[in-house]
């Protein structure tokens, strides 16, 4: 009996040792998987704060850009119209530029014709006002020019 009974002790032995190394196995391998998870938590948590990060700073950019396009779409606008402006205003200078060249002959001839009227005037004059200054105040065409 005891040997037949040490035999079953020892088998019963052997599964409690054999359930007790499965156990730490089973226990070592979860804390593994624990401490694996863990880390891809860790792993996973800041590359979302990483990519939320991202996002925010690419959202500043494109605010940043859509502001400066539209600054600058404005900007372009106004030079634009400056430019027009200046085009018109240059095509205005043309032509009255084109009016003085093409009348500048005429219009120097009618003013030498003018100056030499206000000569002819001015001699004319002098010499009316040389006449009655030589005759004298009480004579009769002295009364007549005044």
């Amino acid at each position: 009996k005891n040997a037949a009974s040490g035999g079953v002790m020892d088998m019963i032995q052997q599964i409690i040792s054999d359930a007790k190394a499965m156990e730490s196995e089973a226990i070592r391998s979860e804390e593994d998987a624990q401490k694996a998870y863990e880390d891809f938590v860790k792993e996973t948590n800041a590359s979302i704060e990483a990519k939320s990060k991202e996002i925010v700073n690419k959202s500043e950019q494109k605010a940043k850009a859509e502001t400066d396009f539209v600054e600058t779409k404005e900007a372009k606008e106004a030079v634009m119209l400056e430019l027009e402006q200046l085009s018109n205003y240059n095509a205005e200078l043309h032509q009255s530029c084109d009016f003085v060249m093409k009348n500048f002959d005429l219009r120097q001839t009618a003013r030498d014709e003018e100056v030499e009227a206000l000569k002819q005037a001015k001699a004319i004059l002098s010499g009316a006002w040389l006449r009655s200054s030589c005759k004298g105040p009480g004579h009769p065409e002295t009364l007549r020019t005044a």
